[in-house]
């Protein structure tokens, strides 16, 4: 309560941030950001407009970031290093750092499978280039299985949906709160998790232009968000309320999701950008992306001092 009570004075005190005419256009998915920001209480005295856009999924934020739609968004590491890969002008800005638990693989309650090796020659809906279809890739490496040994089966995460409720796939590895709507909501089970898997990072994520443009509102709005995480680690109930009524779905979904994930805030440093090449090598490795990235030239690290002044340190 302290460091987010000072977080907040520092956001009450902060001057010279953008004109108050100023737009910053934020993607989000799924209500993530605008919900715990709104639930923290952090966006009252924003001196800028902020305009918020929804995704379902982070492929098309990263499209709508790539053709200057947005300004920026909350992307996980996989999609991130795939539209870098495909020349999407887009720099990580922050780091979301979270536990594995909520990016899982899932089953029907009835299902036989009972473990992932129940699922080798089987299908398995997930988002190319998703953070689905990394935890995929990074379990059949752990096996020394290829991609051929189960059925890959792309679609959006509405079209998953479907396609799993109605038994044309097996299994949907999905994340957050998808994992969650279908544990709480509909009894699935999880086969697999990403824990000892992948890194369980994810990016805010921003257009070089905007890093340029609009560099005050960005660093602000970094800040907020970093204190309204640290808020949320001790509010889990306020901020599953405030995620619900915005997205219309049981506050139960999200204080499953929140209660485990552990969401908070972090800077671009050496252990973030070594996570994000292991990310990079698992892809180039898997074929899904033919070059070789390195994680150093597609983050932006000056947002460090703004995310350490939100977390209260």
């Amino acid at each position: 309560m302290i460091r987010f009570l000072f977080a907040v004075a520092l956001l009450a005190g902060a001057t010279g941030i953008a004109d108050a005419q100023a737009i910053l256009r934020v993607g989000d998915q799924k209500g993530n950001a605008q919900a715990v920001m709104e639930a923290a209480g952090v966006l009252k005295d924003v001196p800028y407009r902020i305009e918020w856009k929804e995704f379902a999924a982070a492929a098309p934020l990263l499209e709508a970031l790539g053709a200057g739609a947005i300004d920026t968004g909350l992307v996980g590491d996989a999609p991130f290093t795939f539209a870098a890969a495909a020349k999407v002008p887009v720099r990580a800005i922050a780091a979301i750092r979270q536990s594995g638990e909520g990016l899982a693989v899932l089953v029907p309650e009835k299902s036989p499978v009972r473990s992932f090796e129940d699922l080798r020659g089987k299908k398995i809906a997930t988002g190319r280039g998703s953070i689905g279809h990394q935890l995929i890739l990074a379990a059949l490496e752990a096996r020394g299985w290829t991609a051929s040994d189960v059925q890959l089966v792309f679609l959006a995460p509405s079209d998953a949906k479907v396609a799993y409720s109605q038994g044309s796939v097996d299994a949907w590895s999905t994340w957050e709160p998808y994992v969650s709507q279908e544990e709480v909501l509909f009894r699935s089970r999880r086969v697999i998790n990403a824990e000892g898997l992948t890194p369980g990072l994810s990016f805010t994520v921003a257009t070089p232009d905007a890093i340029r443009d609009k560099r005050e509102a960005l660093q602000d709005f970094v800040h907020r968000l970093t204190a309204a995480r640290a808020w949320s680690q001790d509010h889990v109930e306020a901020y599953a309320e405030s995620w619900g009524k915005l997205m219309n779905i049981p506050a139960s979904v999200a204080v499953n999701w929140l209660s485990r994930a552990k969401i908070r805030i972090a800077p671009v440093d050496d252990a973030v950008v070594a996570n994000e090449q292991k990310t990079i090598d698992l892809y180039f490795r898997s074929g899904l992306i033919k070059q070789k990235l390195e994680a150093s030239d597609l983050v932006d690290r000056s947002f460090s001092d703004a995310i350490a002044k939100g977390a209260g340190l």
